[in-house]
């Protein structure tokens, strides 16, 4: 008996939430894009999520965790593994004390923003706009790059609010990390070990006509700057230090440059937008011909923002 089958016999003793097998992932991720997995996994909580680890550990099976799916490109063959989504109402709490928000790793960025506007919390709304949720937000340290007035980048990241984070290792041992064991960098965390099941955020108190005010801002500059007409993974390579990704591309001549239907974003070079029915190979072609043409002109090696599955 392979391990699918024989987990889909211990699931239904075991588990309390959903499960589905031979799930496309293609309706999981922002892009649209992808082939299927062996195991789709909704826990219903932290008993749930255990299980899979220890089943997972006993059958040293493939498993990754997968939130709103807005920086992860699955290939066309798929993924023979289990997909774990923590998308139960246990890891969509939201709770306030003060100036801080504690809320599960599940919650919708989008949310997360609106339940702190109604206690007149500020401070997240740079990140209005990105289709995420908390956990992968945090994994990434999502944000975003504005040109000051003088024309240099001014980051903002969800990591420059973190006060605290609660993580659970793939042995299913539960951590609670402080801001000062949680190191944060451009699109960069030092969560990747772990599955992150809730965080505690440090907020400020503010008017909620200034809080609409600036979601808004953030909400027009992502319509001004990006390509928003097409299903995408947004930015797919970090920018390099000083320097701007989309640019670099631009530079080389391959805005609407399209290998199938993928195509490099007319509008943000950084983009790279599925017009009907892209394969995932065609996106990896693309961004195999940025990497090289930036580097043959530039001599700058340009970094995956996304991860590949």
């Amino acid at each position: 008996m392979n391990w699918q089958r024989e987990l889909k016999k211990k699931l239904k003793l075991n588990f309390k939430g959903n499960c589905r097998f031979g799930e496309s992932l293609s309706g999981h991720t922002t892009f649209r894009i992808g082939g299927r997995c062996s195991v789709w996994c909704e826990p219903k909580d932290l008993e749930d999520l255990k299980f899979i680890l220890r089943y997972r550990r006993s059958k040293d099976a493939p498993l990754f965790i997968i939130g709103e799916g807005s920086n992860t490109l699955i290939k066309d063959r798929g993924f023979r593994g289990i997909v774990v989504h923590l998308d139960s109402p246990y890891f969509k709490k939201i709770e306030f004390k003060d100036r801080y928000i504690l809320a599960g790793s599940g919650v919708r960025l989008e949310k997360l923003i609106q339940s702190a506007l109604e206690k007149n919390l500020g401070g997240m709304e740079f990140l209005a706009g990105i289709p995420g949720s908390l956990g992968g937000a945090l994994m990434m340290n999502a944000g975003i790059a504005e040109r000051s007035q003088n024309q240099n980048l001014k980051f903002k990241s969800i990591g420059d609010l973190v006060e605290s984070i609660t993580v659970m290792n793939y042995n299913g041992n539960i951590r609670n990390l402080d801001k000062d064991d949680s190191k944060f960098g451009y699109r960069t965390s030092n969560l990747s070990k772990y599955i992150v099941l809730s965080a505690v955020l440090r907020l400020r108190k503010e008017e909620k006509e200034r809080i609409s005010e600036e979601t808004k801002r953030f909400l027009k500059y992502r319509k001004d700057t990006q390509d928003l007409q097409y299903p995408s993974l947004g930015c797919i390579f970090r920018n390099p230090k000083g320097e701007s990704a989309g640019r670099l591309i631009e530079a080389c001549g391959l805005k609407g440059k399209r290998i199938g239907d993928a195509q490099i974003s007319s509008k943000h070079a950084n983009f790279i937008v599925n017009t009907k029915d892209a394969k995932a190979g065609d996106v990896l072609k693309l961004m195999r011909i940025i990497q090289r043409e930036v580097y043959r002109k530039f001599r700058i090696s340009l970094k995956p923002e996304i991860r590949i599955i």
